[in-house]
């Protein structure tokens, strides 16, 4: 449940109980001091404290009751030492009221600011489902699994992007960042994914399928001729997985290397020669393709530098190499969902940064 909903009209369960039980402690401690001090101490700061306290932990209809229990408490208190009607007993009383008002007040735009939020997140959600639909769960003796993984704090899309295509020569696929956040990323992402999965099921190779990305880029590029077009780039990662051959085929494109995991221990697949970004540079050299045995039992692990340039809160990155080793999982969606989980604990949070996962284990 969103944090949105503790500022809903009817729940609030994601406020840990005894927090929301925080404003009634305040009220009655008002009293207490009220009550078993002398006359010259006053517990109305108490009766303030709690109608604000009240509009960040709980429901518009917590926060109006705390409120008008904080007046009722100072008035009672009021009228008992005698200062009703004058002028300082009814400021007093009158000083609660507005604190209360007031709390009623910032409770709606709390929760009218969450609601526009969640909306956001929502609606980039939906776009990113469309751009980036679910894999296959298997393609022959491979089980694949991918994931998004948004940045908590932010309601931005982002370029993230990843595919698979089964065809005559193989299952394929594809794990990139394309520069930016927004709906020009997203954009960028969908033309890059788009030409991925023509060019994967009609050319004979990997460096034909990069090559025939990195153009489709550029001429967008022109297409548009404006200075935020011409900073459209993409890194990315491609893998053939032949049928039957016992390897996998990589082209890195500046991107993170895909990290191989085989009985317990992990090895990043360092490119022989890292190729340009797509959509950097017309005259680009040639294209790499390396080899790399893929044994049953094996898992390939490609991501995004959402993983890798994740910090901790002393600014140490993430790394999955020494993370990950020894790590049991029973498929790639677990080793998914292992990396995820332990990512946040790095973080100790939110991260900065999108993710994108894809995973691709051999069963023979």
């Amino acid at each position: 449940m969103g944090r949105a909903d503790a500022w809903g009209p009817d729940s609030h369960e994601d406020v840990a109980w005894y927090i929301r039980l925080l404003p009634l402690v305040l009220l009655v401690s008002g009293l207490v001091v009220d009550y078993l001090t002398p006359v010259q101490y006053t517990g109305t700061a108490f009766y303030s404290v709690a109608p604000m306290l009240a509009a960040l932990v709980t429901s518009i209809n917590g926060t109006i009751l705390v409120g008008l229990a904080a007046i009722l408490a100072d008035l009672a208190i009021v009228a008992r030492y005698g200062y009703l009607p004058s002028v300082a007993g009814m400021s007093e009383v009158l000083s609660v009221a507005v604190v209360a008002v007031v709390a009623v007040s910032i409770n709606r735009v709390l929760y009218a600011r969450e609601v526009r939020l969640r909306s956001a997140r929502s609606i980039s959600a939906t776009v990113q489902r469309a751009v980036l639909p679910a894999p296959p769960a298997r393609a022959g003796v491979l089980r694949i699994a991918a994931r998004y993984e948004a940045a908590e704090e932010d309601a931005g899309i982002g370029g993230d992007l990843y595919a698979v295509q089964d065809g005559p020569r193989g299952l394929r696929c594809v794990v990139g960042d394309v520069r930016g956040k927004g709906l020009d990323a997203v954009e960028a992402a969908t033309l890059v994914l788009g030409m991925f999965r023509m060019a994967a099921g009609e050319e004979a190779t990997l460096e034909a399928v990069a090559a025939r990305m990195h153009r489709a880029l550029c001429r967008e590029v022109g297409r548009r001729g404006s200075s935020d077009g011409l900073e459209w780039f993409a890194t990315a990662v491609l893998a053939e997985f032949p049928r039957g051959a016992g390897e996998v085929l990589l082209v890195n494109l500046g991107h993170p290397a895909p990290l191989l995991l085989t009985a317990g221990a992990v090895r990043p697949t360092d490119p022989s020669r890292y190729a340009m970004p797509l959509g950097v540079g017309l005259e680009r050299g040639p294209v790499v393709v390396d080899r790399v045995p893929f044994p049953a039992g094996s898992t390939l692990l490609l991501c995004t530098d959402g993983v890798t340039e994740a910090r901790d809160t002393r600014g140490g990155l993430y790394d999955p190499v020494t993370r990950l080793a020894g790590v049991g999982f029973s498929g790639p969606a677990e080793l998914l969902g292992v990396l995820v989980t332990d990512v946040h604990r790095h973080t100790g949070g939110p991260c900065n940064d999108d993710m994108a996962l894809l995973a691709v284990t051999s069963d023979g």
